[in-house]
């Protein structure tokens, strides 16, 4: 069994009462106060739409809780590792569906055989108001059925090279939250892991989503900002990055 990080390991404790209503029952989609002004929603290519702060601090502390849950089992945390022997430096944990290169299971083969968490109902009218939120379209979400996320924990070293998000039998868009440290997001074009690509900064309560044209373009995480994430989302350290995907299959 893999050990968490420093950081994710103690993630701190659920949202004080009176805050919210429990990741459980639905989680609000109000922005969060910042210090400093941040610029507003923008979009870096057709279909893909960063929207800063958008989940509220008291949303953070629930989404941690629950990613500290994941992270435990029935298959827990791991450094994936990679077909030709490399171990990324950034660790994941899956529900849904169960990710590894480069193929979707129901189980966790390549950690304990465990099947994985199920994805739950209020995750998936997370997913969809986050697309309305992106697409200004009050319908965007409405056909959105979300049924994996990928959960990765980064450290202050850790990162994550220009890929594709290509294993999924669906051409739905992708849904990232951002909690915890800043880093710098590389946000690529369909066609080449090298230039043109944008730099943005994605920091704690940042929503990003890519789809339409966008959907499979190439994108990574070269450097996180240590230090630069709030304790009271719950993570003490690092950041953690929630996607959540269609994989279009069945089973």
């Amino acid at each position: 069994m893999s050990t968490p990080l420093p950081g994710f390991d103690d993630l701190g404790q659920p949202a004080g009462a009176g805050e919210s209503n429990g990741a459980g029952g639905g989680v609000r989609t109000t922005s969060v106060d910042r210090t400093g002004p941040r610029p507003g929603r923008r979009e870096l290519a057709p279909g893909a739409v960063h929207v800063p702060g958008w989940l509220t601090l008291a949303q953070q502390r629930e989404l941690v809780t629950a990613c500290r849950d994941w992270a435990r089992g029935p298959a827990p945390i791991r450094h994936t590792k990679l077909p030709r022997g490399g171990v990324m430096s950034v660790q994941t944990v899956c529900i849904g569906w169960h990710w590894q290169p480069y193929a979707y299971t129901r189980t966790a083969d390549d950690v304990n055989g465990a099947r994985v968490a199920e994805f739950p109902d209020w995750m998936v009218e997370l997913g969809r108001r986050a697309l309305v939120a992106a697409y200004q379209d009050s319908s965007a979400g409405d056909d959105y059925t979300p049924d994996t996320a990928l959960i990765n924990f980064y450290d202050g070293q850790a990162k994550l090279g220009m890929h594709q998000d290509k294993e999924e039998r669906s051409s739905a868009p992708v849904v990232s939250l951002s909690i915890g440290d800043t880093c710098t997001f590389r946000f690529g074009n369909a066609e080449t892991r090298t230039k043109p690509y944008t730099d943005i900064e994605l920091a704690s309560g940042d929503l990003f989503v890519f789809g339409g044209p966008s959907r499979f373009a190439y994108h990574g995480v070269p450097k996180v900002r240590p230090g630069t994430g709030d304790p009271a989302t719950g993570l003490t350290s690092g950041r953690l990055n929630i996607t959540m995907r269609v994989t279009g299959l069945d089973g």
